[in-house]
């Protein structure tokens, strides 16, 4: 089992830029780094993460995946995702993956990810994991269109440790799926939680605006559509936008 050591701070402007400029392990140890506050909270692309001082989990985690070649880089996403959602699921029914990068509880988003990976000669060599997770929240003051936090859904506080205990313990176990090269099974778990799978749905691409079904997720991460016509369209981070 990788050691893990943790920075608790009570406020910065990142935990994955922190985490990025801090000196790194020797050990093959992880790191994982949480605050109270982000005053510049990171979502993926140029997005901004909302977030109460106090009220919800904000963190980062680093590891050295060396074992994952380049070409199986987004079973990392995966298994990301599947720890969060696991986490959640444990709490209550109803949460989802949505892919990328985000985890919906029925059509409102309870936690965004990012993830960065340091790759060399083939292989991941470092991999940081932002977890931005609604927990205590109950009041969402930004333009974002659907927050919700765990205790809007449950009713009632939860404590964010005991949250973030959780989820490492999950973590681990997908990580050791990797490990053990169990990437089918893994890539067969997060095809199995994703949102909106099957059923059809307006979506918008560079094209505008079409109806279609997601029926996969590539190993490689681009998702794939079916539309009304049946033509199959395959897509990458950022080139289609759910209609919610």
């Amino acid at each position: 089992m990788n050691p893990l050591n943790i920075i608790s701070l009570s406020s910065v402007g990142s935990t994955n830029t922190y985490l990025k400029h801090l000196p790194p392990e020797e050990d093959g140890s992880w790191t994982l780094v949480t605050a109270r506050y982000q005053e510049a909270g990171r979502g993926a692309g140029d997005n901004n993460w909302e977030s109460e001082a106090g009220q919800n989990l904000l963190f980062s985690l680093r590891t050295h995946p060396v074992f994952v070649e380049a070409t199986r880089v987004f079973a990392l996403s995966e298994a990301l995702s599947l720890s969060v959602w696991s986490t959640l699921q444990g709490y209550a029914p109803g949460f989802s993956i949505k892919w990328p990068n985000d985890i919906y509880h029925a059509d409102r988003k309870v936690a965004g990810l990012l993830i960065e990976n340091n790759l060399m000669g083939g292989r991941v060599q470092t991999s940081i994991m932002g977890v931005g997770l609604n927990v205590n929240q109950r009041r969402f003051l930004s333009d974002a269109p659907n927050p919700v936090s765990l205790s809007q859904i449950l009713g009632h506080e939860v404590p964010c440790r005991e949250v973030l205990g959780r989820f490492v313990a999950r973590f681990r176990s997908y990580y050791n799926m990797m490990q053990a090269g169990e990437y089918a099974a893994l890539h067969t778990q997060f095809l199995e939680h994703l949102y909106r799978l099957g059923s059809e749905h307006a979506f918008r691409d560079a094209d505008g605006t079409f109806k279609g079904r997601i029926t996969g997720v590539e190993p490689a991460g681009r998702l794939v559509i079916t539309d009304t016509l049946g033509r199959i369209r395959h897509y990458a981070f950022k080139e289609v936008e759910y209609i919610l």
